[in-house]
């Protein structure tokens, strides 16, 4: 699928308004933007061993991946390039949520290994079969990414406050299922798509594409 392409899965695969595909500008990808420049910002505040901005930034960055979302599709501005750079930013932000905690948390990040290896492993393999099917990154922006999303803030407030390490435990158990969902839409979908809301939307449109 070209960028030109309109695009058809928003809402779970349905008709919905086209892609804007020739606009880089929009409000939407500023705030991606925000949010990319932002995780640069995270990794050099943990590097100075300041936990509670760096939760305090964390917390507005993750807020405004709810929020472009919810711009974009009030203003119309969905885009290809948004959809990719919101994947791109979202790498961005929770790769530095990872390597902050684990600077400021090394000793307690270090026992739960069993829950990081395989969130980790499944996102990369998630990422290289994109490329290699569709020599993209996959954006595919799920439902049960969405959920990912909320529980990996109630995990990361969790883990900086020394409340509970379980919640950070279920995100990570949530973050392995959503990417090998989205391992399993990349195997069935024989185009590169955006806004797949689950396997079955998936599995229940390859054939329209």
């Amino acid at each position: 699928m070209t960028s030109s392409e309109p695009q058809r899965q928003a809402g779970g695969g349905r008709p919905s308004e086209p892609y804007i595909s020739d606009r880089l500008l929009t409000i939407p990808n500023l705030i991606c933007g925000v949010r990319l420049a932002g995780s640069f910002v995270l990794v050099a505040i943990a590097w100075r061993d300041q936990q509670e901005l760096f939760l305090w930034l964390f917390l507005f960055l993750a807020m405004t991946d709810w929020v472009d979302g919810k711009l974009a599709i009030l203003l119309n501005q969905r885009s290809i390039f948004g959809a990719r750079l919101d994947s791109w930013a979202d790498a961005a932000l929770y790769t530095a949520l990872l390597l902050g905690a684990a600077m400021m948390h090394v000793a307690t990040l270090g026992s739960e290994l069993a829950w990081i290896i395989p969130a980790v492993a499944t996102y990369l393999i998630s990422t290289a079969a994109g490329f290699w099917k569709y020599h993209r990154w996959p954006s595919y922006h799920t439902r049960a990414a969405k959920i990912s999303w909320f529980l990996i803030v109630i995990g990361a407030i969790g883990l900086f406050i020394d409340w509970s390490l379980w919640p950070t435990r279920i995100a990570l158990a949530a973050v392995t299922i959503t990417n090998l969902e989205a391992i399993l839409i990349t195997i069935i979908s024989p185009t590169w798509r955006v806004e797949v809301t689950s396997i079955y939307h998936a599995w229940r449109d390859k054939d329209a594409h």
